[in-house]
């Protein structure tokens, strides 16, 4: 039986209907929806830090000097003179003359001077550790703390079984080359390590010793003034061009006689040994430690080798 004509007149209308109700959704997404915000650029990718990177060692920087300083960069290195803000990495070794004087930094963390005659050589650098030997002579290290990155400064005595370490402070160690040690502090608190690892903590205003072989002395207060006593000649005039003088101060201070080195014993013994001219000699020693006030020596011997005549006896 066919539709009638009406059902059949509708039906167009009823399918454009729901084609139209279909497309408004379609056509509300391609025309009246507002369009994405665009993505911010993307930074490049960093290169992702390794640890190797991260704890890369930094350099120690030869700031200043006068006198007679050179350096050598390795152990098969030759020695050059030293320049002003000169780098310094691992294996390299500077060494201070008669009479000269160097200061080597690590950035603002560290800041180490070298007296006359004092040879160093670096063993690591990065940025929370420094480890410098010391050969021979007399440093001073001042270690400044920070905030973001602990920073831990050591200094070990070469030929010995020592090593000051601290993370803030400033202290001073004196090495005479043979094993025996002095260390004394001026500011913060320093670990000094002797033989087996046994340590002391050697306070600000003290001193410790580290003989060959031996652990730290317990720290005592730094005397005002070096110790030393001179064992010079009773008489006045002397016979002899060859004399050779004893004398004895604190293990580990330096003893020096016209800006030379004397060398000293583990107890601090040591002897002049004088090449005298005719006439009157000036003879100055100075004894430096690790604090307190430098001690001087001073005494002029005379030497009179002219025959002696007898005088003549009248009969």
């Amino acid at each position: 039986m066919a539709a009638p004509p009406s059902r059949r007149r509708q039906a167009p209308f009823l399918i454009g209907l729901v084609l139209i109700l279909a497309a408004l959704p379609v056509g509300w997404f391609v025309f009246l929806r507002e369009p994405p915000a665009p993505l911010p650029p993307q930074a490049p990718q960093r290169p992702a830090v390794t640890q190797a990177e991260a704890k890369k060692a930094v350099e120690l920087v030869l700031s200043s000097f006068d006198g007679t300083v050179d350096v050598k960069h390795g152990e098969a290195g030759d020695w050059e003179p030293a320049r002003k803000d000169m780098p310094l990495r691992p294996t390299d070794v500077v060494r201070t003359g008669r009479g000269s004087w160097a200061v080597v930094l690590n950035g603002e963390a560290v800041e180490l001077r070298l007296e006359a005659e004092t040879e160093i050589s670096v063993e690591e650098l990065s940025n929370e550790l420094s480890k410098v030997m010391l050969s021979s002579g007399l440093a001073t290290a001042t270690v400044r703390g920070r905030s973001n990155v602990r920073h831990t400064f050591i200094l070990k005595a070469n030929g010995a079984e020592a090593e000051a370490s601290t993370a803030q402070g400033t202290f001073t160690m004196s090495n005479n080359g043979k094993g025996t040690v002095s260390v004394g502090t001026r500011e913060g608190d320093v670990k000094l390590t002797g033989k087996e690892g046994k340590f002391v903590i050697v306070r600000a205003g003290q001193r410790s010793i580290v003989r060959p072989g031996q652990a730290p002395t317990e720290p005592a207060p730094i005397p005002s003034t070096v110790f030393v006593k001179m064992e010079w000649p009773k008489v006045k005039k002397l016979r002899a061009a060859k004399l050779a003088v004893t004398g004895q101060t604190d293990p580990g201070t330096r003893v020096m006689m016209g800006g030379v080195i004397v060398p000293t014993d583990a107890d601090g013994g040591f002897t002049l040994n004088l090449d005298l001219k005719e006439g009157t000699n000036a003879v100055q020693v100075t004894a430096v430690g690790v604090g307190g006030t430098p001690k001087e020596e001073k005494r002029e011997l005379v030497l009179d080798t002219r025959p002696i005549i007898e005088p003549e006896i009248p009969w």
